[in-house]
Formats: structure tokens, C-alpha cells, sequence
């Protein structure tokens, strides 16, 4: 996956389009950005009170009618719900986040392939800040591409399912890590634990 952003702001606010998706977990929106040759902007999970195909999407002028631009995304992210991609080759167009919550979106599909958790502590270990498990789990809250950027790998001290604004919460990430758990063989995998 090429998580080094391709740009930091989007040149042209009309260049987004948006599709929308459904996922065993609920809907998902992409956002990509056509004049960056289709880099992915944002993918949230959308929530029952959404807007969809109107409007704005999370503040983005977005255009509705353009989802072939995302058809890219929704190919992977089908793959990713079908069991057959454990991993996301997208390029990632980032004008979000400070430098700290950057720097560990790219570097947590490295920290926590598929199949396996992390908790917060143990990223801000591996990254070389041991006393940032704060700050990873404020830039995990703020992490605006779920999925590719895999936040619902990153889990509370002990295993605990903690924090996850997607979907329903707790339970879309408790249904993340299953499907992960389902779909391979790797030890130390997370499949239920209560809140």
C-alpha cells in the first residue's frame, strides 16, 4: 500500500467524487480525488442519519455521480469483505491530520497487518515514543480512511476492545477483527473479548 501522501491539500474541491458501498458492517463512503488520478481521500463508515448522494460529504464538496472514479476503491474494499485481500494497494491523497497522527497511519498497516492486533502502547513502543499511547489513540480517533489505514486493529491494553468510531462503534470493530480472524491463521488474533 503507498501510504506516503500525494499531496497535502486537494488542488481542485470539484475533482472529488464519492461512492457508496455496502459492507457486511454497514455502509462505507469513498472519497477520491480524480485530479490525483484517483488517490483515496477519506473512507468512513456512514451512519444512519447520513445524507447520502447530497451535498457534502464529511465538509468535502463531493460529486455523486462520478463513483465510476471510485470504482478502484470499491473493488479492494470488496475483495477485502470477501476474504481474498489482506492487504490495500491504494495511493492515499492525506490533507488531513498533524504530523504525529500521519506518521502513524502510514506506519500502522506495517504495525498491524492483517490478521493480528496492536494496542496503543505497543505502537507508540515500536515507533519510538513509549509515552505516546495517547497520542496514538487520538490520531486512531482522527484517522479519516478506515480499513486501509486499519484502526480497528488497535486495541485497548490486554486485548480490550476500546474506541472505534466506525459504524457501531465497538461492534463494527469487533466484527472487523472477526472477519480478519476468519480469514487467516495468524496467532495471537483477538476474537472475542468484552468491552
Amino acid at each position: 500500500m503507498n501510504t506516503e501522501p500525494i499531496q497535502n491539500e486537494h488542488s481542485d474541491r470539484q475533482s472529488l467524487v464519492a461512492a457508496v458501498m455496502q459492507t457486511p458492517v454497514g455502509d462505507l463512503v469513498a472519497v477520491v480525488d480524480s485530479a490525483l488520478e484517483g488517490a483515496l481521500v477519506r473512507l468512513d463508515f456512514a451512519h444512519p442519519d447520513d445524507m447520502l448522494g447530497g451535498g457534502d460529504w464529511r465538509g468535502l464538496a463531493v460529486d455523486w455521480n462520478g463513483a465510476s472514479g471510485a470504482a478502484h476503491v470499491v473493488r479492494q474494499v470488496e475483495e477485502y469483505f470477501a476474504g481474498t485481500r489482506r492487504s490495500f494497494d491504494l495511493a492515499l491523497a492525506q490533507p488531513y491530520g498533524g504530523t504525529f497522527d500521519r506518521e502513524v497511519w502510514r506506519e500502522l498497516p506495517q504495525l498491524a497487518p492483517f490478521g493480528t492486533t496492536i494496542t496503543y502502547g505497543e505502537i507508540a513502543t515500536r515507533m519510538g515514543r513509549p509515552g505516546a499511547a495517547r497520542a496514538v489513540g487520538r490520531a486512531n480517533a482522527t484517522n479519516p480512511i478506515s480499513l486501509v489505514v486499519p484502526c480497528h486493529r488497535v486495541v485497548g491494553a490486554g486485548g480490550r476492545l476500546v474506541g472505534y468510531g466506525g459504524g457501531e462503534g465497538v461492534s463494527t470493530k469487533r466484527a472487523l477483527i472477526n472477519h480478519e480472524a476468519i480469514n487467516t491463521t495468524a496467532e495471537g488474533f483477538v476474537l472475542e473479548t468484552q468491552q
